[in-house]
């Protein structure tokens, strides 16, 4: 049974920085793409980040790209997303996917329950 549980949500002022983690379990990680994406209720799923199988390729939304980092370990199975200069607009509950390297959430076969962010201003 495949399981993604991410953590490192929480409640943070516009300015700072918070790490997301996800751990997968269940599935074979090293040929998994590994994607965060973000929703707001009443909102589509919005891409975030994905990296690659050996993390050589990253990709990134626009409205992220320089503030935050996706990465990797694959010897830990985990996915890491460290988010800097946080703003307001970045409250929304973050989820892990795994499946075909892509944008698109509904190319991923798996995803985890998500993680709470909240930025105040």
């Amino acid at each position: 049974q495949v399981q993604l549980v991410e953590s490192g949500g929480g409640l943070v002022q516009a300015g700072g920085s918070l790490r997301l983690s996800c751990a997968a379990s269940g599935v074979t990680f090293s040929s998994e793409g590994m994607g965060w994406f973000r929703q707001i209720p009443g909102k589509e799923r919005e891409f975030v980040a994905a990296i690659g199988e050996i993390g050589g390729k990253t990709y990134y939304a626009d409205s992220v790209k320089g503030r935050f980092t996706i990465s990797r370990d694959n010897a830990k199975n985990t996915v890491s997303l460290l988010m800097n200069s946080l703003k307001p607009e970045d409250t929304a509950v973050y989820l892990c996917a795994a499946g075909p390297l892509s944008s698109n959430w509904y190319e991923y076969d798996y995803w985890g329950q998500g993680t709470q962010v909240t930025v105040s201003s």
